[in-house]
């Protein structure tokens, strides 16, 4: 992303986090866009929902959802969270992320939580949970670490 993103982000954020208007926020991130994420507000914090759709599915016989759209769905919902955490004038890119697939993805929305775990002065880490209709029986667990935008 280029310089010119940053005063558009700054001004997405501050809406997102004063009025609770998360959609231009996620229209940002092109591909969070693509997967039609959802960021939402609820009594533990900020929640990311990637709602079902019928292209998602990657195992017809199960059904189950693609497990590249559960990883890309943990992965995107870890940079909005750490763009509304942070104030970086640019978007983080991913050094790595490691993913546990626990079970099947049903044919139902997904849901995401994530926890900063650890900030430096370049990278910061993050883990994020996974699940469907119940935050007790999660369907994946991961972590990533991104590149932080550098003062200059």
């Amino acid at each position: 992303m280029n310089d010119a993103l940053g005063p558009r982000l700054a001004a997405a954020r501050r809406r997102a986090r004063e009025h609770g208007d998360f959609d231009g926020f996620v229209e940002l991130v092109p591909y969070a866009r693509f997967l039609g994420l959802r960021v939402e507000q609820s009594a533990e914090g900020l929640r990311m929902r990637l709602p079902f759709r019928a292209e998602l599915v990657g195992n017809p016989a199960l059904p189950a959802i693609h497990g590249g759209v559960t990883a890309a769905f943990m992965e995107n919902a870890a940079l909005l969270h750490l763009l509304l955490q942070l104030d970086q004038t640019r978007i983080p890119k991913s050094i790595d992320f490691a993913i546990d697939y626990l079970r099947s993805a049903r044919t139902l929305d997904c849901h995401a939580a994530c926890e900063i775990t650890r900030v430096g002065g370049r990278v910061a880490h993050a883990q994020i949970r996974c699940w469907q209709d119940d935050p007790a029986r999660p369907i994946a667990l991961a972590r990533a670490h991104f590149l932080l935008a550098t003062a200059e």
